[in-house]
């Protein structure tokens, strides 16, 4: 079952939700295996088709599943996720194989896209077929995915915007720098 405010985004309007740079976890799903892990650098590429990249290092059991399946998904964590963030993105599954039961978390299946877990709790999700470029994939560790379906809480993400100036603090995003340090993303300025 998926959480509440679990809205579809129009896949034109996906790419806003990566714009503002936010931490993601990415989660895979091959042979009835499970895994999420943490990223840093990820970002839209492309509008439309909308398109994303993520660097996913060779050691992950996440990368495994990814190229396996050739899909992965991008989530957004919220304040609340940021240390089971940054537990799943330092334990690998290849040698905790029970990670995510350890640091608490949940997984859903979004209707119509079975094949891929969601992590509960985050502002938004995105599902992503790879688009393979093993040249990169080998030598830089980059994935392209393409979006095939975007969702967020329609308490962060409305009508294509996020609306951080009057979300609760428990629904920010996470930017993180170093060391186990993250900031969350605050008031908006505009121009």
């Amino acid at each position: 079952m998926h959480p509440n405010h679990f809205t579809p985004v129009p896949l034109d309007k996906a790419y806003r939700l990566l714009n503002h740079g936010p931490t993601v976890l990415v989660s895979a799903r091959h042979g009835g295996v499970d895994n999420v892990m943490s990223a840093a650098w990820a970002c839209a590429l492309d509008f439309a088709p909308p398109k994303v990249t993520v660097v996913l290092d060779k050691a992950t059991r996440t990368r495994e599943l990814v190229e396996a399946s050739g899909h992965f998904a991008l989530q957004l964590p919220t304040v609340p996720m940021a240390a089971m963030t940054v537990a799943i993105g330092t334990d690998s599954a290849k040698t905790l194989p029970d990670k995510l039961q350890r640091h608490g978390v949940e997984l859903f299946e979004a209707p119509g896209h079975r094949s891929t877990p969601l992590v509960q709790g985050c502002a938004a999700w995105l599902v992503c077929r790879v688009i393979p470029e093993p040249h990169n994939q080998q030598a830089y560790d980059l994935f392209i995915g393409e979006v095939v379906a975007a969702w967020a809480d329609d308490r962060v993400f409305r009508n294509g915007h996020w609306e951080f100036d009057t979300t609760p603090d428990h629904l920010r995003t996470l930017h993180y720098v170093a060391g186990g340090q993250f900031y969350a993303t605050g008031q908006s300025i505009k121009v």
